[in-house]
């Protein structure tokens, strides 16, 4: 099981991340409001598309939310690598909801275009403008926080709302065709929305195959396996490494080492050079749970294998 050292950064990271999902969600409830009101009376489908796609920015959220809450939770016999995986499933949902919502969109839009109907009012700009200067300012927000922390769900939640950000600018272009070519460029609002659903279908295909990825065990960036290498190499009594394999789940990750070492080495002495390889590793590479140290003779003898 992990250290207590590690479930405590695993948790104070985790509720980082709980504060600003918490903010986000707050924000998107208003501007989901502001949003479906404004495009209902200012005859606007690309607003009020932009507004569904802020609720589904308030589910996805409480998604996120509670798959922190849930992944932060220490391991126990029942689960003794935790609950990690809870996170990135969470992704796939949030990118399942982005995509059910570009298709419903879509299709919507289609109807829209097809139907005449009068152009927008002026003031569904006014409402536009806030709302892409919020949802951007949510999106780095969000999207540095989740990079601090390590999770992926948390990025793929960003993405939601730089995808609703990007909606809000082709609403804009959109609403804006609609009012300066007058009749007869109505349906460029309608045309605003269709675009958004690429936009937002391209961004869930695209987070849901990073999120796949981890739950698939996909190994880190290069740079995270070399730091994990380099660590346990500069521990004295090591010769050098054979394998390294490194899992991520959730916030945290997981790394099975082979190092190598004297082959007249007791176990006594194996054992405790693995305290202090995994001691390291723990010490020096953020997000590190546990660490299975498996000693590896440089001449002939059996290995030794140690776990803390």
């Amino acid at each position: 099981m992990a250290s207590p050292h590690a479930n405590s950064k695993i948790t104070d990271a985790a509720g980082r991340g709980v504060r600003a999902i918490v903010r986000a969600i707050l924000s998107s409830i208003i501007l989901a409001s502001i949003k479906v009101v404004g495009g209902i009376l200012g005859n606007s489908y690309a607003l009020i598309a932009d507004g569904v796609e802020s609720m589904l920015d308030i589910l996805s959220s409480l998604v996120v939310l509670g798959s922190l809450k849930i992944s932060a939770q220490p391991a126990n016999d029942r689960h003794p690598y935790g609950y990690g995986k809870v996170e990135p499933l969470a992704a796939l949902v949030v990118a399942t909801a982005l995509l059910v919502a570009a298709v419903g969109i879509g299709i919507q839009s289609v109807r829209e275009i097809r139907t005449p109907h009068h152009a927008p009012a002026v003031f569904t700009l006014v409402i536009l403008v806030v709302v892409v200067i919020t949802k951007e300012s949510m999106f780095r927000v969000l999207r540095g926080t989740g990079q601090s922390i390590g999770s992926d769900s948390m990025q793929v939640d960003a993405w939601h709302h730089r995808s609703d950000s990007l909606t809000s600018v082709a609403a804009f272009i959109g609403i804006s065709i609609a009012l300066v070519a007058g009749p007869g460029y109505e349906a460029a609002d309608d045309w605003a929305a269709l675009f958004a659903a690429v936009v937002i279908a391209y961004n869930g295909v695209r987070l849901f195959r990073s999120s796949w990825r981890e739950v698939l065990d996909v190994a880190p960036p290069p740079e995270v396996m070399e730091n994990v290498r380099a660590i346990s190499a500069s521990v004295d009594g090591v010769h050098g490494i054979d394998k390294c394999r490194i899992r991520k789940s959730g916030l945290g990750m997981f790394v099975d080492i082979h190092v190598v070492v004297d082959g007249c080495m007791t176990v006594r002495e194996g054992h405790r050079l693995s305290h202090r390889v995994k001691d390291r590793l723990l010490e020096k590479v953020d997000g590190v749970q546990d660490v299975l140290v498996h000693i590896e003779p440089a001449a002939d003898g059996a290995g030794v294998v140690a776990r803390h």
